[in-house]
């Protein structure tokens, strides 16, 4: 297959580690604070990455403190910065994690969630086989201009990760998205929410009937279940994890090593079942990223 385009964010997480989300007027002490690399786009590069999946990442990086801090990361880490937004900054999330390892999240959007066409004029469409593109920069005004660059190629096919946020997007937009006939990647709480339905299994069909595609519900513990193009429904079992640390990039990771392997022509039953493998091993760990040696071990264990 084709590499991937990865289009989207890479921003800084502010990871505040706390007993429980603040209540009006309370004073907390958290017990730890921490930054680090994260983004829907980057967390799913970051993954392609460490597994030598061919792809192009299409990330724009701006200016001031958080804007430095990526241009920093991104150059250690050997990525190339493709674009450069030198009049805006880049902004931040706070990412509040409980101690049940769940999180809450504060973004305050920059120069990282932004797209214009004119980016892509270097990248033949051609090149490609899968985009993938996430809710966040959908929502954003600019968000408009990535809709009509997908429309405007069609051989491109779109996985599309509508987010947290995913209802908040307008329905003109999320109407031409779901147009595009996309393979969704989303969890239980996002599909029922989009869908108005009553179970994952439900949801999916719903949500089939709009994009007539493949369908990927992720269901935390429970695993992970998929109704493909061609009918097929299964639900492939999660691997238990031996200590939440939080969730922050976890549903990222798995749909980048979704990514990865389809791009190695992996039959996609296969590639959901190394996924939940990685996103088990993301949650044991602060933060979105693992390093290349838990994944090498991950890999191993298969």
């Amino acid at each position: 297959m084709k590499p991937a385009l990865i289009i989207g964010s890479t921003c800084v997480d502010v990871i505040i580690n706390l007993d429980h989300l603040p209540r009006t007027a309370e004073n907390l002490r958290p017990h730890s604070q921490s930054m680090a690399l994260g983004g829907c786009a980057y967390n799913v590069a970051h993954i392609m990455g460490l597994l030598h999946a061919p792809h192009t990442f299409i990330t724009p990086v701006g200016t001031g403190i958080y804007g430095d801090y990526v241009k920093k990361e991104l150059t250690a880490q050997k990525i190339p910065i493709l674009v450069h937004v030198p009049d805006q900054d880049n902004g931040c999330c706070y990412c509040l994690v409980e101690a049940s390892g769940e999180r809450s999240f504060l973004s305050v959007h920059g120069a990282e969630y932004t797209f214009q066409k004119s980016w892509m004029e270097a990248y033949s469409s051609d090149d490609y086989q899968l985009a993938y593109i996430c809710g966040l920069e959908i929502e954003e005004p600019t968000g408009i201009n990535l809709i009509e660059y997908l429309e405007e190629h069609p051989d491109l096919e779109v996985c599309y990760a509508p987010g947290p946020r995913g209802i908040q997007i307008p329905a003109p937009k999320n109407d031409r998205m779901m147009k595009l006939h996309p393979i969704l990647h989303i969890n239980e709480q996002e599909a029922l929410e989009l869908s108005k339905a009553c179970s994952f299994k439900k949801a999916a069909e719903v949500l089939f009937s709009r994009t007539r595609n493949t369908v990927i519900i992720t269901l935390g513990e429970k695993g992970a279940y998929c109704r493909e193009k061609n009918g097929d429904s299964y639900l492939v079992p999660s691997v238990p994890s031996e200590h939440v640390v939080d969730t922050i990039g976890a549903g990222d990771a798995h749909i980048g090593t979704i990514l990865a392997l389809l791009t190695k022509d992996i039959p996609l039953r296969e590639a959901i079942a190394c996924a939940n493998k990685v996103s088990a091993a993301v949650v044991e760990i602060q933060g979105a990223s693992l390093s290349r040696d838990k994944l090498c071990d991950i890999l191993k264990s298969d």
